[in-house]
C-alpha cells in the first residue's frame, strides 16, 4: 500500500464530505432567500426545502459516522504540531455534533408548533410529541440559527486550515479530502 492511499480518505468519504458540505452552503442560501421572500407564504415554500435538506443532511451525517467506524480514517499527519492535531480533533468533533443536533433541534421546534416535516413530498415526518409551545419553538429555532452560524464559522476555519496547510505548509492536507493530488507524509 503506498503512502499516498494510507494518508487518504476512500473515495465513499470524499463523497459524503463534500455533498454534506455543498447541503450546509445550499441551507445558508435556502435561509437567506427565505428571509427575502417578498410574502410569508412564499417563504414558508421556501423553508421548506430547507427542513427536508435538514433530513437529508442529518442521514447523510449517521451514514458517515457509520462509515467512519467501519473505514477508519486515514493517520493524522505526524508533522502536524500537537496543538494542530488537537484543534482538529475538536473541530471535527464540533462539526458532527452541530450537523447532528441542528437537524433534531429543527424538528423540535417545528414540532412545538405542530407541524410535521414533509421531505420534498415524498414522505412526512409526523411531529415529535412535544407540548405545542410556539413561543418555545421559536427560542429553539434561534439556538438552531445561532448554530448554523457557528457552523458556518468553523467550516471557514476548517478550510482556512486545510489551505494554509496545502499552500504554506506544503504538506498536501487537502488531497487526502480529493481523489487527486498527492498528501507529504
Amino acid at each position: 500500500m503506498s503512502l499516498n492511499a494510507k494518508t487518504k480518505y476512500s473515495g465513499f468519504a470524499m463523497l459524503l464530505h463534500w455533498l454534506v458540505a455543498a447541503l450546509v452552503i445550499a441551507q445558508w442560501l435556502i435561509r437567506v432567500f427565505a428571509e427575502d421572500a417578498p410574502t410569508k407564504a412564499e417563504g414558508g415554500a421556501i423553508m421548506a426545502n430547507h427542513f427536508s435538506l435538514g433530513v437529508v443532511i442529518f442521514a447523510l451525517v449517521a451514514v458517515r459516522l457509520v462509515w467512519r467506524q467501519v473505514n477508519p480514517p486515514p493517520p493524522e499527519n505526524p508533522n502536524h504540531a500537537g496543538w494542530e492535531r488537537t484543534l482538529s480533533r475538536i473541530v471535527y468533533f464540533s462539526f458532527y455534533a452541530l450537523l447532528l443536533v441542528m437537524p433534531i433541534a429543527g424538528w423540535i421546534a417545528l414540532s412545538s408548533f405542530g407541524e410535521p416535516i414533509s421531505v420534498f413530498g415524498l414522505f412526512q415526518l409526523p411531529a415529535l410529541p412535544v407540548p405545542n409551545n410556539p413561543a418555545l419553538g421559536e427560542q429553539i429555532f434561534e439556538l438552531h440559527g445561532a448554530s448554523g452560524i457557528a457552523l458556518l464559522v468553523l467550516a471557514a476555519f476548517h478550510s482556512l486550515a486545510a489551505l494554509k496547510h496545502t499552500l504554506l505548509d506544503k504538506d498536501g492536507t487537502l488531497f487526502r479530502m480529493l481523489p487527486f493530488g498527492k498528501v507529504q507524509g
